[in-house]
């Protein structure tokens, strides 16, 4: 009976061992072919995201080069690149989360080649072509801004019932002239924040002060005097040239201006004979 017991208890060891042994040669397998995977190369190639109808934009593979800071070689000796137009709201409210990340990145990179070759170009004395892409990057990159505001505030609204943005009010500031403070995070409240509260609690007054914002404000009421007149004056003689021109396109284009009145003033008609009695 003892014998018996012991040669299972032999049996029982074996087989720990063997299991032991083929554990770990399993392991030393998955190690080697994980190390053998990390080890090979990699295949980069550019993957191309659907855009609008017909139009796409593509990612570039991911390179290392410093020759991504410049312009393609075949456009250094051109003096005008072809290239469309900026990005507008419209086809950006259309496109995903990860749709949106991955252009701004482009333009990003867009922004920063262009850049790259303005200087290149005015340290060699040489044209740059076609500096009307870097207007219509920033365009496409501020619409972008603008779509990935909108759809925060719109999350922020639905989940909390607030905007999301950062609080904003109107102060004065040492001459009385009023500007919009947006509020920032500090380590300390307000009520112990003493440079901040000293910084804050300036006030304005005097004789001198009182004359300067008279001044000021009579600039700002000329300037806006001024621009109503132009737009008037454009307006008129618009329609002096273009009697039958349309118009809600002028009114859309100039909205502070009645274009009811202006229609039917004389001034408008040209010069006229008045009617002479006999």
């Amino acid at each position: 009976m003892l014998a018996r017991k012991l040669i299972i208890n032999q049996s029982i060891q074996s087989l720990c061992r063997n299991m032991l042994k083929l554990n770990i040669q399993q392991q030393t397998n998955r190690t080697a072919a994980f190390l053998l995977s990390s080890r090979r190369p990699k295949r980069l190639c550019s993957t191309i995201v659907p855009a609008l109808g017909n139009r796409y934009f593509s990612t570039p593979s991911a390179t290392k080069s410093l020759m991504e800071f410049f312009d393609d070689s075949k456009n250094w000796i051109e003096n005008e690149v072809k290239v469309g137009r900026a990005w507008k709201l419209d086809e950006l409210r259309i496109k995903s989360n990860k749709e949106l990340h991955q252009l701004w990145y482009i333009l990003l990179k867009e922004r920063n080649m262009l850049l790259t070759m303005e200087h290149e170009c005015n340290d060699q004395m040489e044209l740059f072509p076609s500096p009307e892409r870097l207007d219509k990057v920033k365009i496409s990159m501020n619409n972008l801004e603008t779509v990935v505001r909108e759809r925060n505030k719109a999350y922020h609204l639905l989940e909390t019932g607030e905007t999301g943005e950062r609080p904003q009010r109107l102060i004065s500031n040492c001459l009385g002239l009023r500007r919009i403070y947006r509020s920032s995070e500090h380590v300390l409240p307000p009520y112990m924040n003493v440079k901040w509260i000293k910084s804050r609690s300036i006030g304005y007054g005097g004789r001198a002060v009182r004359k300067f914002l008279l001044l000021y404000r009579e600039k700002l009421y000329n300037e806006k005097r001024k621009a109503k007149n132009r737009a008037r004056n454009e307006v008129m003689m618009l329609l002096r040239r273009n009697p039958n021109i349309d118009r809600n396109i002028l009114h859309s284009k100039y909205p502070n201006v009645n274009i009811d009145k202006m229609v039917s003033d004389d001034k408008t008609r040209g010069h006229y004979l008045p009617k002479i009695e006999g």
